[in-house]
């Protein structure tokens, strides 16, 4: 699935570590780390965060879409 490498990729790309995203995410690293490994389901509303957060789409963090 597209999605756990695309939320690893996203946070990359501003240079942050998975702690400072889980502090915008009001979550533990450790489940920040899980959701970018797939070892867990991502909540919609953790989804929309990210994707507000990387000004992307809902649809481009599931793979739906390639356009950001």
């Amino acid at each position: 699935m597209k999605m756990y490498p695309r939320i690893r990729n996203l946070r990359e790309d501003k240079d942050m570590t998975q702690t400072q995203m889980a502090e915008i995410l009001h979550c533990s690293q450790r489940i920040y780390s899980n959701y970018e490994r797939g070892d867990v389901d991502i909540l919609t509303e953790i989804l929309i965060k990210l994707a507000d957060f990387h000004n992307v789409s809902v649809d481009y963090i599931l793979g739906r879409v390639n356009k950001k």
